[in-house]
């Protein structure tokens, strides 16, 4: 109040030094504890990591090439039923632009944080590039994860019924009933667009009575993406040879897995591995690490000394089988996108004035199109 400067603590004064000396000790017992830890884990599992590092420099060369194969068609089916499904919406790709674009999207997703967001918008964008509407790409993405988990949950199941495990009978029926409503509810909508047109209808005008807006707010909208939806034809052709791909993805990523265990040695059941696999997967999918770095491999470890390899063989396979799925597909991947997707490699720009009259065309034909009542071979 008076102006003068009051006396302050200073705490780089002669008492700093006993003040942090105090508890100086904590830190070093601290220290003192990790390195024991550490210690005691080394001698622990250098049984283990020696006979592991003996596996590695042992490894059949013809195997791991083999391993490398694998992966490779693994990815190419993929590709596969994402060639599937953009035909069914009338976009036309080459199965190698469409691996590319699985390599690319693939790498994001095992090495940036939140992948699988970057992945997705990357393969979004590019799909829009060939051709695909908005609603045609969303479509695909999401019919594509939906086939990939069928797939992944019958490589679990069938790993489950071949080792003997007791499954419940009503998470079976459950899951049965789930996935045959969801066949029947996407064959109904293929075949009665009217229905989604009645709904959407019904909802925009209460909202639009609710909200105060104009009567056909959002109808021009709703009508464009009706228009892109109509366009996409699942026949059961593209439908069988979709879900065909994915077999393959599934297949012989699993034969890369095990590949990689014959490649060190090791022999796991075929049951074991099925298991092995699905869990890992199952594990993968929570986005905790980039590729699930750590959990993926940590559950490998476990559930592959449990189908019959030796703790040192299992920890050697899992190293194999990440270094294909993960580092091989990372450096492909990521040279791929730098060879054809960066700047003007990556396509032409999408025109979004073009597509809007393109698509007010597609409105404008699906309202004079006369209500297909046969039965159409969709689904």
């Amino acid at each position: 109040m008076n102006g003068v400067a009051q006396p302050q603590d200073d705490l780089s004064g002669p008492d700093a030094t006993p003040r942090r000396g105090r508890f100086l000790w904590i830190k070093w017992l601290v220290a003192a504890a990790l390195i024991a830890l550490l210690t005691a884990e080394a001698i622990y599992l250098w049984p283990t990591m020696s006979d592991s590092w003996k596996a590695l420099t042992g490894i059949h060369w013809g195997w791991f090439a083999a391993c490398v194969a694998a992966q490779m068609i693994s990815l190419s089916g993929f590709a596969g039923v994402q060639q599937q499904l953009l035909h069914a919406g009338g976009v036309r790709v080459g199965h190698f632009r469409s691996a590319s674009v699985i390599y690319g999207s693939t790498a994001m997703a095992v090495t940036l944080p939140a992948g699988p967001v970057f992945s997705t918008a990357f393969t979004y964008r590019q799909t829009r590039k060939w051709g695909a509407t908005p609603v045609v790409a969303s479509w695909q993405l999401a019919v594509s994860g939906v086939i990939a988990a069928a797939t992944l949950a019958s490589v679990g199941v069938a790993g489950a019924f071949a080792v003997g495990t007791r499954i419940s009978p009503v998470t079976l029926v459950l899951s049965l009933a789930g996935l045959i409503a969801m066949f029947y509810g996407l064959r109904y909508v293929a075949r009665n667009p009217s229905s989604i047109e009645a709904a959407g209808t019904w909802v925009l005008t209460r909202v639009n009575r609710v909200s105060g807006k104009p009567a056909d707010t959002g109808f021009g909208l709703f009508d464009r993406a009706l228009a892109q939806l109509e366009a996409v034809e699942l026949a059961r052709r593209d439908a069988v040879a979709a879900i065909a791909w994915s077999a393959v993805h599934r297949v012989f990523d699993v034969a890369c897995l095990g590949l990689a265990c014959w490649a060190v040695g090791g022999s796991p059941s075929l049951a074991g591995l099925c298991i092995a696999f699905a869990a890992a997967k199952a594990v993968g999918s929570v986005p905790l690490a980039p590729g699930g770095l750590g959990f993926v491999d940590g559950t490998l470890i476990a559930t592959l000394t449990a189908a019959g390899l030796t703790a040192p063989q299992s920890l050697a396979a899992v190293f194999v089988y990440r270094a294909v799925s993960f580092g091989f597909v990372a450096l492909t991947g990521w040279g791929t996108i730098a060879a054809m997707y960066r700047g003007g490699n990556a396509g032409e720009d999408i025109d979004p004035a073009a597509e809007r009259e393109e698509q007010d065309r597609s409105a404008v034909a699906r309202r004079r199109k006369p209500a297909d009542t046969s039965d159409t071979d969709l689904l």
